[in-house]
């Protein structure tokens, strides 16, 4: 099965609703929000937890490398080119000319990369980090003393903050457009689907062959991960 043939389904008749969110992209969603609510109740707890929260730190980068190959290979509106937020796009959207349409619009987009960008440093500086108390990342080995430490550092006292500023901008975005524009962003990524759009626009492909390929996807990141995890 070649995962690159990914063939968007028909277009939708006028006035009918879209599959905007194939199903792998709302279960990494929804998996990235759970693992993330694990680092911070875990990170806080602290002491044994700290065995827990390494494990949420393996999951979200599986998940990280899953989105990664999936935002060129999946559904139409999950595929990065669909929502690549140039100056361009963000200048229209900001003055009105783009009003937007299916999937994120180029605000949305920036967050996404944003947070995508964030959590890829966060696991990175844990990976390497040492705490001199109850974790050692397991890449720890390969840095330097200094640059082990640095990297702690930056993961408790910067990265994650930069990481809840993230979230809270999300949240925010999320009641704004709900509260404002009367528009629901949670319910697609719940369901798959927009809310009726007038006009003809193509759905991204979420059959059980773009499922099964999803899902060997993240076998193969979750491999590559429980390998990097070992080394330590």
């Amino acid at each position: 099965m070649m995962l690159t043939a990914t063939i968007d389904r028909p277009a939708a008749s006028p006035g009918h609703r879209v599959r905007v969110w194939d199903l792998p992209t709302r279960i990494f969603h929804w998996g990235l929000a759970a693992s993330i609510v694990g680092l911070f109740a875990t990170g806080y707890t602290g002491g044994a937890m700290m065995y827990w929260h390494a494990r949420f730190g393996y999951a979200v980068l599986a998940l990280l490398l899953f989105r990664v190959v999936w935002g060129f290979v999946g559904g139409r509106w999950s595929r990065f080119a669909t929502f690549l937020p140039t100056p361009r796009r963000v200048m229209r959207y900001l003055s009105g000319q783009d009003k937007g349409g299916l999937g994120h619009n180029p605000l949305g987009a920036l967050s996404v990369f944003a947070m995508l960008a964030g959590l890829s440093v966060q696991v990175a500086t844990g990976l390497v980090s040492d705490d001199q108390i109850a974790f050692t990342g397991p890449l720890n080995r390969f840095v330097s003393e200094a640059q082990g430490l640095a990297a702690t550092w930056f993961h408790k006292q910067v990265g994650q903050w930069l990481l809840a500023a993230l979230i809270v901008l999300h949240i925010a975005a999320i009641v704004f457009y709900l509260a404002r524009r009367r528009q629901n962003l949670i319910q697609p990524m719940i369901d798959g689907d927009s809310a009726p759009v007038p006009l003809q626009l193509p759905a991204s492909r979420d059959d059980a062959q773009a499922r099964i390929g999803a899902l060997l996807v993240f076998g193969v990141c979750a491999s590559a991960v429980a390998w990097l995890a070992k080394l330590s």
